[in-house]
């Protein structure tokens, strides 16, 4: 069918695998996956997503009600974050999202104080990501392995209380005019950086 994306019902043998929905065996799946997981119920792909997950969270502050929360996590999905961290307010805009929230771990935190005691537990150093006098070139720096990037708002970037606690700051290159670049364009530079520095390449799709 002209524009149909996806594919359509299974043809054959059905598969004897629990993973597998039966209803979209019979009807076909549209949703926005790898073809890996064709198929597969939702809490399947979830699961495995979770075993596969790099050890690496990302966090964004939402005291503004952020429009670009969807696509850092979308993004976080992409590079196989192991959890996303709504800082602030409980809700976000999901649509940028493209349901890929829906295999995540995603987690509100009432404030700053919440998220830095989660990381502690787990021994996640933060690591802020803002354009802020002192922080490092992110191009040069070392980010931790088991860590938690923490993106600010757009416009006023990272609170000046989450910068304070952070094991370190680091900042994105720029040359332009502007004074800062899109939050989520911000959080995928960044993602992308600790995979150049900890991914395991040949386990990509």
């Amino acid at each position: 069918m002209p524009g149909q994306v996806g594919v359509g019902p299974w043809v054959g043998p059905r598969p004897d695998d629990a993973r597998y929905d039966p209803d979209l065996l019979d009807h076909g799946d549209t949703r926005n996956v790898v073809d890996a997981y064709r198929y597969w119920r939702r809490e399947a792909v979830a699961a495995d997503l979770a075993a596969r997950a790099h050890p690496f969270h990302v966090a964004i502050e939402n005291f503004g009600h952020d429009h670009n929360i969807g696509t850092v996590v979308r993004t976080a999905n992409a590079f196989g974050a192991a959890g996303v961290h709504i800082v602030g307010r409980r809700r976000w805009n999901r649509r940028g999202a493209m349901v890929t929230d829906r295999y995540l771990d995603v987690r509100h935190h009432d404030d700053v104080t919440a998220l830095f005691v989660f990381a502690a537990e787990r021994g996640l150093a933060v690591v802020a990501v803002d354009n802020t006098p002192g922080a490092r070139p992110l191009e040069t720096a070392a980010l931790p392995r088991e860590c938690v990037l923490l993106f600010g708002q757009e416009g006023p970037g990272v609170t000046g209380e989450a910068r304070a606690a952070a094991a370190m700051t680091v900042s994105i290159a720029q040359f332009g005019s502007t004074r800062s670049i899109n939050a989520g364009v911000a959080a995928g530079i960044a993602m992308h950086a600790w995979i150049r520095l900890h991914a395991d390449l040949s386990t990509a799709w």
